[in-house]
């Protein structure tokens, strides 16, 4: 009865899945209908920034495959390795049983029940030809199953050999695509810079980018809402978002140069969050445990990823190189969920993280533990 139910929660799960994701594409669609009119130089990097982001997924997701690959290869070996040692051990104690047999004269079954014995000690002589007669039937099985797990073992390593040689090819290919559109923003973001240091200088457009930010965050609580209060079931290691204060983690290590409340630039905005500048390319983590609900570009925030915590909190994380996850994924603390970066006209590369709570953002400092 449980099995038969699994297929049916299985394809809930994957509706659930498809409505989330199609509610979230239809709230994008809807952001940027409202702001279409209101072009910025930021806007030119959104293509070139998208694409470095979905190149460098396919990427990461390549490189992981090949990992697997390799690690079960070897697995695959080490136990292909162990079986040719058993096929050996036993094709060797075949030898020495046909060796001993020849050298006993290889009594058969009828030569000893016409000996002419006492029938006691002929009962107990066939019983032992027949206990040696299966026994050297069972080694001679082992052994054929033993060589033939072997020659299927060798199989699957070459298949997983070519199957290895064509991700490598692939991997070529997305490197050398990532670089193409690495100088694509390059060109872009020369043409670009002046009007961009020049918009991020102005109140107006800090302030229209918080509120950007602030529609967003209030639209995907409305999206999850029948979601976002439920607290982890009964049983479950997962902490309640609400209990972790004190005990996170910074998603990435680098130096904090933007504090929550502090001034953003010469404008004066108070940040909502916290800057940390690190190099290029370092793994985003997720702070705690939770589903992916905008992985995006937005103008402001360049290459941004939010997770929904449970209990209507929020982690976000903007400025971001590449976005490893799509909507809908579920993801475990500690977990990449983006490379750094200085996307959506940044000048400074590292991570803008935020948490908010019912919509409202409030200090990460005070819920991390900082070393």
């Amino acid at each position: 009865m449980a099995l038969a139910a699994l297929p049916a929660q299985a394809a809930t799960q994957e509706e659930k899945l498809k409505a989330l994701r199609g509610r979230i594409d239809k709230l994008q669609q809807d952001l940027e209908k409202k702001e279409g009119s209101q072009r910025e130089a930021r806007d030119a990097l959104r293509d070139s920034e998208r694409a470095i982001s979905q190149a460098n997924r396919a990427l990461a997701q390549t490189e992981a495959e090949s990992r697997r690959l390799r690690a079960e290869s070897a697995k695959i070996a080490e136990r292909r390795k162990a079986l040719e040692r058993t096929a050996a051990e036993r094709e060797a104690a075949i030898g020495r049983m046909l060796i001993a047999r020849q050298a006993a004269g290889a009594p058969d079954t009828l030569r000893v029940a016409l000996s002419g014995d006492d029938p006691a000690a002929l009962a107990r002589s066939l019983y032992y030809l027949g206990y040696v007669s299966r026994a050297g039937a069972e080694l001679l099985r082992s052994y054929r199953e033993a060589i033939s797990e072997a020659t299927r073992l060798a199989s699957e390593i070459d298949q997983r050999a070519a199957r290895l040689r064509s991700l490598e090819q692939t991997q070529r290919s997305e490197r050398e695509r990532v670089a193409k559109e690495r100088r694509e923003r390059r060109k872009v973001l020369d043409k670009v810079a002046v009007d961009i240091r020049k918009n991020r200088k102005d109140i107006k457009q800090l302030q229209a980018d918080e509120n950007r930010l602030a529609r967003l965050v209030q639209e995907i609580g409305r999206v999850v809402y029948g979601r976002v209060e439920r607290t982890p079931e009964a049983g479950s290691k997962r902490e309640p978002f609400a209990s972790l204060q004190g005990k996170l983690s910074l998603p990435v290590r680098g130096e904090l140069t933007g504090r929550f409340g502090a001034p953003r630039g010469a404008a004066g905005i108070e940040s909502k969050g916290v800057f940390i500048r690190t190099a290029q390319g370092q793994p985003v983590k997720a702070v705690a445990h939770g589903q992916v609900v905008y992985a995006d570009w937005m103008r402001g925030f360049g290459n941004l990823v939010i997770v929904d915590h449970g209990q209507a909190y929020l982690s976000i994380y903007a400025n971001n190189d590449s976005l490893l996850k799509q909507v809908g994924e579920n993801v475990t603390v500690g977990e990449a969920l983006a490379t750094t970066g200085a996307s959506g006209g940044n000048e400074e590369t590292g991570l803008y993280f935020e948490l908010r709570h019912s919509g409202r953002a409030f200090d990460p400092l005070r819920w991390v533990k900082l070393k």
